[in-house]
C-alpha cells in the first residue's frame, strides 16, 4: 500500500466506521419505535446503510483492498435484512462489516506511521 492509498484508506475507513456505528445504533433504537412508525424508520435506516455502501464502493475504486469487498458483502446482507423487514438481524452483518473496515483502517494507520506521515 503506497502512502496515497493509505491516506485514502484511513480517511474512508473512519467515515465508514462512523456510518456503520450510526446505522447499528439506529437499528437498536428502531425496536422502541411504535409499530405504525417502523416503516418510515426502516426506510431511513436503509438509506443510511446504502450511503455507507456507496462510500465503501468509492474506497474500493480509490484504494483497492480485498477487505473493502468483504465489508461490502456484509453491508449488502444487512440491506437485505432491512428490506426484508427483519431489521434487527442487520446488526450482525453491520458488525462484521465494521470488523473488516477496522482492519483496513489499522493497516493504513500502520503504513502511515511507517512512512512518518502521521
Amino acid at each position: 500500500m503506497d502512502a496515497r492509498s493509505a491516506v485514502i484508506s484511513f480517511s474512508q475507513s473512519e467515515k465508514i466506521k462512523a456510518g456503520l456505528i450510526w446505522a447499528s445504533q439506529t437499528i437498536e433504537m428502531n425496536s422502541g419505535i411504535p409499530e405504525h412508525d417502523k416503516t418510515g424508520s426502516q426506510q431511513i435506516i436503509g438509506a443510511l446503510v446504502s450511503m455507507v455502501a456507496s462510500e465503501v464502493q468509492v474506497a474500493m475504486k480509490m484504494a483497492p483492498d480485498e477487505k473493502w469487498a468483504e465489508a461490502l458483502k456484509h453491508i449488502n446482507k444487512a440491506l437485505i435484512m432491512i428490506h426484508s423487514n427483519v431489521v434487527q438481524e442487520a446488526t450482525f452483518h453491520l458488525s462484521r462489516a465494521l470488523s473488516q473496515i477496522t482492519s483496513v483502517g489499522q493497516a493504513s494507520m500502520t503504513r502511515l506511521l511507517e512512512e512518518k506521515i502521521l
